[in-house]
């Protein structure tokens, strides 16, 4: 049911249409009952005729007569219309979010608004009526999780509304084709899009916020939220950012950097702490680039947060890359030494090389990074950096390779996140020329037995018991063979079988069909042979078990032994009792 206040809107805008409508059939009926030049207009009114007000007031009482429908009909459809109707705001929603911290914060905040309007956020999948898919664009195994997830639903037959990154910055994709789509800016509509899409619709929200032309930050960051954790809040400082990584598919779903101003970050920070919050997570594509769209910067928003923290909370910063705190080392170095502010800073270097920097478009040297990690090394003793690595960069050499080894020698860096180069769709690094997949992974023996949870690949194991997916070949299920790693996730790795690779049959003798008895001595397999035949030939099972049925000698004395002697126990107990 929609609210009382959206109802009475709905209502204004159908008697606008009708007084509008009024108005023009007037409007056409005047000039037709003046039969002279008429000079002045007030002349058309006379006496007699209807004052302004009248008219109005005659409108707003006007009663819409409403046809009836033939009854039998009626009585006909009206078994249809109670089995087909749908009541947005009753259903259950499984919301699922991949990816970073902002797009943690988004989900939880369409969570919460869906929550408020009535549905009810379920931890179930199986459970929910439809399913909310936050997605990420960053690497391609966060996509391909995506992917599954809407083929899953779509096989289980639920109503799926997709968000995030993936659809926001390539909605023309044919694996969510006819899907409804909540932009990255557009998550204050979920309401809307859920309800749509639960009647039958698709609804696809892209656009971008702005004020008076310029663009905004995003959804307003004092709308209902529920938080996966109650004791941390994930506040997004901005959007975007002021770079161009060429390997980058997020810039093309965030777009350029828009700040939200220091008055709404602070305001959303109290609430939080009044909400029993006790640690608060900054977080943006790039919390450093912060505030400059706006004439403002990111200490500036820091020292105006940490009056607002109270004694016992805390407080900790989200990435940024080297170029935009080069220019606030010293008043970066004194926050990060504050009470209420956790001493760690995330600077992604990615790379150990300035070539390959300079083909990422980092728009830094690792001089810069060094200047960064050093500085804040010695005026915040025990601080945590955390750092990124790319591997495989296209144009990496090995020496560019030894390099970044070299760097993280050096620096011995507590948080490293180490990833391979994945070329995502639509950047220039995906364009350039790829690495081999024999610099980025190896040449691996491995032995084939199973298929995968998601029916799309074998599963095979290396000698270290790792698993590696590899083409689902039925010729190659239970054989080792050779494979070429081209891919690493966290707990797998792909790999295509090596080209004049060996094929090696491990099984002596034709594996067992799927459901076979396995271990029946010969016995057994007469037993079983005997079986078949008396039951196809309409005695029962049991009669065809007894000794004298059966046609191998040494299991017919074995049996008929076993009957005598228990003929002679029975016969003695009977004699002693």
């Amino acid at each position: 049911m929609l609210p009382e206040g959206l109802s009475a809107r709905a209502g204004t805008v159908k008697l606008a249409v009708i007084l509008q409508s009024v108005g023009a059939r007037d409007s056409r009926i005047m000039p037709a009952a003046c039969d002279s030049l008429v000079e002045d207009i007030e002349d058309i009114v006379s006496a007699q005729d209807p004052k302004p007000h009248d008219q109005q007031f005659a409108k707003r009482n006007i009663i819409p007569h409403v046809r009836k429908r033939n009854k039998h009909k009626q009585d006909e459809g009206t078994e249809d219309l109670q089995a087909d109707s749908v009541i947005p705001g009753a259903q259950k929603i499984w919301v699922k979010t991949w990816g970073c911290s902002h797009n943690s914060s988004d989900g939880e905040y369409m969570a919460g608004q869906l929550a408020v309007y009535g549905y009810k956020i379920t931890d179930n999948s199986s459970d929910a009526d439809l399913w909310l898919l936050n997605s990420c664009t960053v690497k391609n195994p966060a996509e391909d999780h995506f992917r599954n997830s809407i083929k899953k639903a779509q096989e289980q037959n639920k109503k799926v509304v997709v968000a995030g990154c993936v659809p926001q910055a390539q909605p023309r994709m044919d694996y969510i084709k006819g899907l409804s789509i909540i932009g990255v800016q557009q998550i204050d509509r979920v309401v809307e899009v859920v309800e749509e899409t639960i009647k039958g619709h698709s609804v696809r929200l892209l656009g971008q916020k702005k004020d008076k032309g310029k663009r905004l930050g995003g959804a307003r960051l004092d709308l209902p939220k529920i938080r996966k954790n109650p004791l941390i809040e994930i506040i997004s400082v901005n959007t975007g950012c002021l770079n161009a990584c060429t390997y980058c598919k997020t810039k093309h779903a965030r777009g350029d950097l828009a700040s939200y101003s220091v008055a709404e970050l602070v305001d959303r920070a109290v609430q939080s702490f009044q909400e029993g919050v006790c640690e608060i997570w900054l977080t943006s594509e790039d919390t450093g680039a912060y505030g400059r769209d706006i004439g403002t910067d990111l200490p500036t928003l820091l020292w105006k947060l940490v009056e607002v923290i109270p004694e016992g909370a805390m407080l900790r910063l989200g990435m940024t890359n080297p170029p935009y705190i080069l220019e606030h080392l010293e008043e970066m170095a004194k926050i990060l030494l504050h009470p209420r502010v956790y001493s760690f800073l995330h600077v992604p270097v990615q790379t150990g090389s300035d070539s390959v920097l300079m083909d990422m478009k980092r728009e830094y040297c690792i001089a810069d990074f060094k200047l960064v990690v050093d500085f804040l090394k010695k005026q915040v003793p025990g601080i945590t950096i955390a750092t990124d690595i790319i591997c495989g960069f296209p144009g990496e050499t090995e020496a560019d390779f030894q390099e970044t080894l070299k760097l993280i020698q050096e620096y011995k860096f507590p948080s490293l996140f180490i990833n391979q180069f994945y070329p995502r769709p639509g950047t220039p690094a995906a364009k350039m020329e790829q690495v081999p997949a024999q610099v980025i992974g190896e040449r691996q023996h491995v032995l084939i037995t199973e298929e995968s949870f998601d029916g799309q690949y074998y599963v095979a194991h290396n000698k270290f018991y790792e698993q590696v997916l590899v083409p689902k070949q039925p010729e190659l299920l239970g054989k080792m063979i050779e494979v070429d790693i081209y891919e690493a996730g966290k707990h797998f790795m792909k790999g295509k079988p090596a080209q004049n690779g060996t094929i090696y049959t491990p099984s002596i003798v034709k594996p067992l069909i799927k459901g076979a008895v396995s271990g029946m001595m010969e016995e057994f397999k007469t037993v079983n042979e005997n079986a078949h035949y008396c039951w196809s030939s309409g005695k029962s099972f049991s009669a065809s078990l007894l000794p004298w049925n059966l046609k191998c000698p040494r299991v017919k004395i074995v049996s008929v032994s076993l009957a005598v002697l228990a003929v002679i126990t029975a016969v003695t107990i009977a004699i002693f009792r």
